[in-house]
C-alpha cells in the first residue's frame, strides 16, 4: 500500500552531552520516510528544500525506496535549518537558531503518482498546510496520521482543531497532550481529544514510551532501557514513521495492528537515538529489528 509523507527535510545543527554536530540532515519528513521504508515498499516524500542540500542524500533516500518526485528544490534559496542544544536529561532543550529559509512559502504540491495514496503521514507543518495536503488528494486516504507540536497551539489553535476534525491518528507528546485538552490526566485528555476528531490518539512519554488509545481501549508501550543515547532528535518522527510504515506494509488499522505497530515504531526510535542524526537509521537489517521489537515484547511480558 502506497504512503505519502509531507513534512520537512532540512539541515539541523544538535548540541548534546556527548558531542556536537555542525550541518547533518534532519526534518521530521526525512525521519518519517527512512523509517517507514523498513516496512513498506512505496513510500513517497512531499517536501521542500533549497539548491544547498546535497543530492547524495537525495540519492539515499531512493536507494531506500523512497520516492522524491514530490521533493522541491528551490533554486538560490537555502534549506530550512534548526540549531539546538539537549541539557543533561536529554528531554529538554534549547532553541538556538531556527530558519525557515525554504519553508516559509512552502506550498505542497502532490505528484499525479502520489494521487493513489492509502496511508498518509502529516508530519510536524503548520496546520494550513496540513490541511491542504488533504484537500489536495482527490480520494481520501485509508489513514491519515497527524502530528503537531505546541507552538501551533499557542499561535494557531482555530486552525489547528479544524485539521483534527480531518485526521484519523494523532500523535503528541504528553505535554502537548495535556496543553490541547486542558486536562492533566491523559485518560481524561484522550476523551477530549477524541472528541475533535482523532479516532485514536498516540501519546509519546519519551524514555517513559507510548499510550495508545482508541475504540474504548488503552495500549501501553514501554521505552526500551538503553546504554547510550547520543541525540534524541527525530525519535518521535522516527516512531511515526515506524509506526504508520508498519500499518501500511500490513494494510491493517485494527486496534490490534495497531498496538504492534506503536511496538515496531518504539524499536526504530530507540535505534535513532543511538546516533547523531539519521546515521543509525540509514542502515538496519530486518534482523536488528526483528531482535530490538523481541527486547520490548521481553519487557512486558510476566
Amino acid at each position: 500500500m502506497s504512503l505519502l509523507a509531507v513534512g520537512t527535510v532540512a539541515f539541523d545543527a544538535i548540541e548534546t552531552p556527548f558531542g556536537k554536530t555542525d550541518r547533518i540532515v534532519g526534518g521530521a519528513a526525512t525521519y518519517v520516510c527512512l523509517s517507514a521504508s523498513y516496512f513498506t515498499k512505496n513510500v513517497n516524500l512531499v517536501a521542500v528544500v533549497g539548491d544547498d542540500f546535497p543530492q547524495e542524500e537525495i540519492s539515499d533516500l531512493n536507494k531506500h525506496g523512497i520516492s522524491t518526485e514530490g521533493l522541491q528544490i528551490k533554486n538560490g534559496e537555502k534549506s530550512f535549518f534548526w540549531a539546538g542544544r539537549y541539557h543533561n536529561d536529554m528531554n529538554s532543550r534549547d532553541t538556538l537558531a531556527t530558519e525557515l529559509n525554504v519553508l516559509a512559502d512552502f506550498d505542497p504540491v502532490i505528484p499525479e503518482s502520489y494521487q493513489d495514496c492509502q496511508y498518509l503521514m502529516l508530519g510536524n507543518l503548520t496546520p494550513i498546510i496540513q490541511q491542504t495536503v488533504i484537500k489536495r488528494l482527490k480520494n481520501r486516504p485509508k489513514l491519515i496520521v497527524m502530528d503537531t507540536m505546541n507552538f501551533w497551539m499557542d499561535i494557531a489553535m482555530d486552525d489547528l482543531k479544524e485539521t483534527l476534525k480531518m485526521v484519523d491518528v494523532l500523535t503528541i507528546n504528553d505535554a502537548e497532550a495535556r496543553q490541547l485538552s486542558g486536562e492533566f490526566s491523559l485518560v481524561k485528555a484522550a476523551k477530549k481529544i477524541h472528541a475533535m476528531g482523532p479516532k485514536y490518539l498516540v501519546i509519546k512519554k519519551g524514555e517513559h514510551g507510548a499510550l495508545l488509545f482508541g475504540e474504548g481501549q488503552i495500549f501501553s508501550a514501554p521505552a526500551l532501557p538503553l546504554e547510550d543515547v547520543f541525540d534524541p532528535t527525530g525519535a518521535g518522527d522516527t516512531f511515526a514513521g515506524g509506526f504508520i510504515g508498519y500499518l501500511a506494509g500490513q494494510n491493517s488499522i485494527s486496534f490490534e495492528n495497531m498496538k504492534k505497530a506503536v511496538i515496531y515504531g518504539s524499536a526504530l526510535a530507540s535505534f535513532c537515538v543511538e546516533k547523531f542524526g539519521t546515521e543509525r537509521i540509514k542502515n538496519l537489517s530486518e534482523q536488528d529489528i526483528n531482535a530490538r521489537v523481541i527486547e520490548f515484547s521481553k519487557l512486558v511480558q510476566f
